[in-house]
This record gives C-alpha cells, structure tokens and sequence, in this order.
C-alpha cells in the first residue's frame, strides 16, 4: 500500500528561508522554512492524501495487511541557516523517568518549559544534502582543546584551567556545568573577545564560527561550549549518528534527518527556548572523542545504507538514473522522500505507483520491496535492525 504524505514546513527562528523552496522548486514563502515532518508524531504529522493526519490514518488503518498503528521513527527535512540550540537527548530510561516526573507535576504539554514531550529516547541521523552541512557534534579531545585555547592567551588559560580532573570526562562536564551557570560571564565575553579577533591556521573554522554568530547570541555561554565541541563539515551524502547524551548542535545546510520518535530535547544554550543546565547536564555524554561519523555501506549500485545499529530506524539513500531501476527491500513501514527528482517508486506485488517530487515523500505499507525508476534520488527511512 502506497499512501502519498505532505506536510507544511515548521517556523523556527534557526531556519532558512531559502533550503527548503529551492529544494522544491518554489519560490520562497517569505518565512523561516526548519523542518518538514514526515512521521506521525503528534507534534506535527503528516497528512495523507485523504486529509487525515498520518497518526489518524496508523490508528485506524493499523493492524491490517501489515500496516502498523505508530511509527517507530520520525523522518524530516532540515534546513538551518544559524545554529540549533546546543542541546543533547535521553536515554530510554531518562525519558520515562522525564515525563512521568512532569505529567505527575501538571506540567502542561504544550508548555513553554516543558522538557519531556513524550517518554521515548532520540538517537537521530542526519545527512547532508546541500554540498556541504555543517554541525557542532560531540566533545572535541580535549588535546587538540587544549592547542586551541592556547591560542586565546589569558582569555583561553581561564577556560583551560577548567579542564582538569581526575577524568577527562568530568574536567568536561564541570566546565561545562561552570559555563552555563551564569558564574562565568566575564571568562565568557573574555574567550569571544579572542576568538573573535585570533587568526588560526588549525581553528580558523572554529573561530569563524565565533565571529560569525557572537553578535547574534551575546553573552551566551554557549558559545564557548561550541568551542569545546567538534566542529564538522560534511559533504553530500556524509552523516552523523547522535546518540543519547551527545552534546550537538547543528549549524547551516540542508539535511535528511530520521529519529526515533520523540521531540524530547535538553537544551544549554543558542537559543530563546527553554534552557534546562540541570537537565542537560543530568543526561549528557561528556566523554571527549571524535565527531559521531557514520560511514555508508552500499549495498547495492546506487544504493548505501546508514544502520547506525538501533532498533527505532535505518536510512537507505538511492540514487538512480534514466533506465537504470533500483530495487530496496524494507524491514517494515517506510517512507521514501526524494530530495530529487521525479522519481517514480513502485510496489512490484501490487502494482501501485507514485512518482516523486523533491521534497514529497510516500508511505509504503505492507510492501515487501520498492522499486525506483527515473532520474533523481530517494531516502528511504525504515525501522532498523
């Protein structure tokens, strides 16, 4: 069963107003286009070609020829044209413990502050689709940290100095804890001051980044919290998987993202949303290391495979051209949206056919495999392993 999906994009103040019209062949609206959901997640669920609601249509669909009633994944484009809030995610366990601890407080679902919209953790994939994205994603090894901060002069030596303990794991989350707790103004205007002002031949990006967005979040302490994380430009097609805990944030480009489920987010700074220190500090990973690359596998010609190893979703992307079809076999309900296009996707068993825009997305129920043909690209965002 093929069901064509539509949704309208979300108004974030961190979106383009661009990405999304251009991807689609539109003129722009005129408003910050962020994201495109299609998933059935009550926060914003897609609309099938009826007019229900995607979680409507799961609902009352559910149950038949291998239709589910939910979805364990949620699929999105993203288009930012400044930085997302830096911001981490729950475990399965945090999440539960989160709502249950704010349903039982009366803490209104729609309110402002509240943190737990739902009781399910978020891992999320993003790849990059325009020629380059780039995101602020995990904590940098605290060596190279460390070279960077020795560029700042007194102004880095303060923050340094932060950075010890009997781990490096804890001399990260104390600093951290230090910067956003509204104790270090001074340091902070101190390292922006530098950073702002400083040429580097290793940490020019870093330090661009600074004079790029200083101005528009003065004062902000998590601006030097980006300094401590990896900064990471990622080609077309290249990804990042953030699990629970991962301190990340992502910046500029257009992007495929699929999660699990959830619109639970621990925000620390970048933003005018609700900032939760304790609780962000409660769920985070401080752990230093590399950005959280996740490298493709092809499994076929056209066709890589993301399987970042959780059971909540995998990400195929495919590429084809005129004459040449491809076929995918699904692990259950998937929904293909090409980001070029047309492209038409097939159910071979029924014979049903829908042929794709960028930027329009169909659900596939019940089928066994799809088949691609035309000239575009397609991602295919499916339950994972």
């Amino acid at each position: 069963m093929l069901v064509p999906l539509s949704n309208v994009p979300r108004d974030y103040a961190w979106g383009s107003t661009t990405l999304i019209a251009e991807l689609e062949g539109r003129k722009p609206a005129g408003s910050r286009e962020a994201e495109v959901w299609f998933g059935d997640h009550p926060g914003s669920p897609a609309k099938t070609a009826d007019g229900r609601t995607l979680d409507r249509w799961l609902r009352e669909e559910g149950g038949a020829s291998g239709v589910p009633d939910r979805l364990p994944y949620l699929l999105k484009l993203l288009a930012a044209a400044s930085p997302l809030s830096i911001q981490a995610h729950p475990s399965k366990a945090q999440a539960r413990a989160g709502f249950e601890r704010e349903e039982t407080a009366g803490v209104p679902a729609d309110a402002a502050h509240r943190v737990f919209r739902d009781d399910n953790h978020k891992p999320e994939l993003i790849v990059a689709v325009s020629d380059t994205f780039t995101a602020l994603a995990g904590v940098r090894d605290l060596a190279a940290t460390r070279r960077m901060l020795s560029e700042l002069g007194d102004a880095g030596r303060a923050i340094a100095d932060r950075l010890t303990g009997e781990s490096d794991a804890a001399a990260v989350r104390d600093t951290i804890a230090w910067l956003l707790s509204g104790e270090a103004h001074a340091e902070v205007e101190a390292v922006v001051a530098a950073a702002s002002e400083t040429e580097s031949r290793e940490f020019g990006a870093e330090f661009g980044f600074i004079r790029r967005f200083g101005a528009a979040f003065p004062g902000d302490p998590g601006l030097v919290v980006a300094l401590l994380m990896n900064l990471v430009a990622l080609r077309r097609g290249e990804a990042l998987f953030v699990d629970a805990g991962v301190l990340h944030a992502y910046v500029e480009g257009l992007g495929v993202e699929i999660m699990a489920a959830s619109d639970n987010v621990l925000r620390g700074g970048l933003t005018p949303k609700h900032i939760d220190v304790p609780g962000l500090l409660e769920v985070l990973d401080p752990t230093p290391g590399p950005a959280p690359v996740l490298e493709a596998r092809e499994v076929a010609s056209g066709v890589d495979l993301y399987a970042p190893g959780v059971p909540d979703f995998a990400l195929v992307r495919v590429r084809v051209d005129a004459g040449a079809d491809a076929a995918v076999a699904l692990r259950g309900a998937a929904i293909a949206l090409a980001v070029a296009g047309p492209v038409t996707v097939s159910d071979p068993e029924t014979g049903e056919s829908v042929v794709l825009d960028a930027g329009r997305a169909v659900l596939a129920a019940g089928a066994d495999r799809l088949v691609l043909s035309g000239a575009g690209e397609v991602f295919i965002g499916e339950p994972g392993e």
